[in-house]
């Protein structure tokens, strides 16, 4: 009995045959039995359609704003409303709107983490919904971080460079709603996309048009630029963070792969 079984288990050793990636197993009528050792569906390969995308949302939200930004300078003129005379409030509002709204000019799903459920502590669209480092700030520093603390720099240093220019349509303001919109980005990326090796880079970016925008402040309104440029500091942070939670979730390729997802247009979504 012993002998007969164990020259059975030689039969069906000796069938064994590597498929892909997999391992067959043939006996009797053929059944094959795989055990995955490595998920077929992932790729290195770059996705050159979600970068196309990427670009044309960029150029769209930076084409909204600056077609806002000169009908806003017109409508002044047209009005003979003198740009010194707009209350420095209003300005500030308007800038502190579009600090935590300027995705509303964006094609591409932008969705932020969820406000109340980061505060409990809780997973929702780029916070808690994947490995995160230990050191990861409680989910209340965020709100106050963008809500209390940047929207409100943001929007003062942009009410000093429009009191300073005279004009909303100027290379300094449009730099820093190029950084808004690189962040936009970076939102569907890290966010919707959940792409973790694309994030760092993209991070990169949102920090690098940061300092961008916070040179090009201080060249008009020298104060102006130093309270930008302090944002970094926080910017600097979460790139950290992200490098670190990208590290923790596998170390995918640094570049949109295709398989991971498929980025689409949130303007055209069916619902």
């Amino acid at each position: 009995m012993a002998g007969a079984l164990a020259s059975s288990q030689q039969r069906v050793l000796a069938t064994a045959r590597p498929v892909g990636n997999t391992v067959g197993f043939s006996a009797g009528r053929g059944n094959v039995l795989a055990a995955s050792t490595s998920d077929d569906s992932s790729s290195n390969t770059l996705d050159v359609d979600a970068v196309g995308k990427y670009a044309l949302a960029t150029g769209v939200e930076m084409t909204a704003f600056a077609a806002l930004f000169k009908g806003l300078d017109l409508a002044l003129a047209s009005a003979h409303v003198d740009p010194s005379s707009v209350p420095f409030a209003a300005v500030g509002f308007l800038f502190y709107f579009f600090s935590l709204k300027s995705r509303v000019f964006n094609p591409l799903n932008n969705q932020r983490p969820d406000r109340s459920k980061a505060i409990e502590g809780e997973g929702s669209a780029g916070f808690q919904d994947r490995v995160m480092p230990s050191w990861t700030p409680p989910g209340f520093i965020f709100p106050i971080m963008w809500l209390l603390i940047i929207g409100p720099i943001r929007a003062y240093s942009s009410a000093l460079v429009f009191s300073a220019t005279g004009t909303f349509f100027c290379p300094a303001i449009l730099s820093l709603m190029l950084h808004l919109t690189i962040g936009d980005v970076w939102n569907t990326v890290n966010n919707t996309e959940k792409r973790y090796g694309a994030s760092v880079i993209g991070v990169l970016g949102v920090v690098a048009s940061a300092v961008f925008a916070a040179t090009n402040y201080f060249a008009v309104a020298p104060f102006a630029g130093k309270i930008l440029g302090a944002t970094c500091l926080w910017l600097v942070t979460a790139s950290a963070l992200i490098a670190d939670t990208w590290r923790l979730n596998g170390k995918e390729p640094l570049y949109p792969v295709v398989g991971e997802t498929k980025t689409e247009f949130a303007w055209f979504a069916s619902e």
